[in-house]
């Protein structure tokens, strides 16, 4: 069978077995390495009540978000383009 992509679609390389995470939408179980993982800095309060704390010399803290997809929700979500026709890879006849 033919292979789609050199690296299967996953960021595995040559070392094995993965394991599985879920995904943040929809509870799908996915490899690891093929999750598409995005992060976001998350601040607890309101950003315009920030920017007046701020003046005032206040330390607000930011937090580290972490979400992984599925490639599915990935493309559902706009982190992951479906490419055009022509860029795609040609099979069958040529």
């Amino acid at each position: 069978m033919p292979k789609k992509r050199e690296n299967r679609g996953r960021h595995k390389g040559d070392k094995g077995r993965s394991g599985v995470i879920q995904c943040d939408n929809c509870g799908r179980l996915i490899p690891a390495d093929k999750a598409i993982c995005v992060t976001k800095w998350y601040s607890p309060v309101d950003p315009q009540l920030a920017r007046e704390l701020e003046k005032k010399g206040a330390i607000i803290p930011k937090y580290k978000l972490t979400k992984c997809y599925c490639v599915s929700c990935a493309v559902h979500y706009g982190l992951v383009k479906v490419r055009p026709e022509h860029e795609r890879k040609r099979r069958g006849l040529y």
